[in-house]
């Protein structure tokens, strides 16, 4: 039986209402559900991509400590902007040249079984142990030595053969001569670069954060603990500092520390920042490293 002329034109118009319909509002449907997983799919890209992150420093002249078996990297002369301009942040005003002879620097921090070497040698003192919750503990060998004076501190790198450097060594080691804001450059810091601002919430291992090294290849020198130094510490030194090898103040109340810890800010643990502490006060978030003179 053939359909009539009438049923025909409504079968048509409906044929063409599904048509006008799927075009406008299904295919578009379609298309906007594929593209937002596409573009969701991008930006999970994007995201788990450290876009700031330099490659990990293999550092070209290195030194093994027979002593210790710290590794040290070679830092040659020359000058370097030491400081900032930034307002309010007089103890670390102004900016200027100084200019170093070459030295070696401790790759890492001096960690928890370096220092019991020196302890057991008779030529350390223990850190505190009543609150340390690291020193003496297999699992946190190679954790940076904490509760430790500026004297143990410097005690300890006298036995080793080497000394504690200068603000001014420590701070061209960790930026190098493009004025960074960080030791791996001006982006901000995040997980992957430092241990610090509570991120983690506790010490690390001295070898961790290779992204986050220095343009000589020094690790963990934003972050984990602050870092004794050689010089005293005083507010205004930078205004009357020699430009070449400056020491420091030559007496003073406190000593100067570098490159904040695990538990500061991102702005304490620029390269430029100072910290002070009596030299007889040690602390959770203290330890430091050495450095040595360079035959030039």
């Amino acid at each position: 039986m053939r359909p009539s002329k009438r049923r025909t034109a409504v079968l048509s118009f409906i044929e063409l209402l599904l048509i006008v319909t799927i075009g406008l509002y299904v295919i578009p449907s379609l298309v906007s559900v594929a593209m937002h997983n596409k573009v969701w799919k991008i930006r999970a890209v994007i995201a788990s991509y450290d876009w700031g992150a330099p490659m990990p420093v293999s550092p070209e002249q290195v030194s093994t400590s027979p002593v210790d078996g710290m590794v040290q990297v070679f830092v040659p002369r020359g000058e370097f902007i030491m400081g900032t301009n930034e307002a309010g942040l007089q103890k670390n005003r102004p900016a200027h040249r100084v200019i170093l002879t070459a030295f070696w620097m401790d790759q890492v921090e001096i960690t928890n079984a370096m220092y019991a070497l020196c302890v057991d040698a008779g030529k350390c003192p223990l850190p505190i142990v009543g609150r340390n919750p690291y020193y003496g503990h297999p699992r946190y060998k190679n954790y940076p030595v904490v509760y430790v004076s500026w004297y143990d501190a410097n005690s300890y790198c006298h036995w080793a053969g080497r000394r504690l450097p200068t603000e001014a060594e420590w701070e061209k080691a960790a930026r190098g001569t493009k004025k960074r804001i960080y030791p791996w450059g001006n982006v901000l810091p995040n997980e992957r670069l430092a241990n610090f601002n509570l991120n983690i919430g506790a010490l690390l291992d001295v070898h961790r954060y290779p992204l986050g090294a220095s343009p000589y290849g020094m690790l963990n020198m934003a972050g984990n603990v602050r870092e004794w130094v050689a010089d005293w510490f005083h507010e205004f030194y930078y205004i009357v500092s020699p430009r070449e090898n400056p020491q420091g103040p030559p007496s003073g109340k406190t000593k100067s520390l570098r490159g904040g810890s695990y538990d500061d800010s991102y702005a304490q643990i620029r390269t430029f920042n100072r910290f002070e502490h009596a030299p007889a006060s040690p602390g959770i978030n203290r330890g430091f490293r050495c450095a040595s003179n360079a035959d030039e």
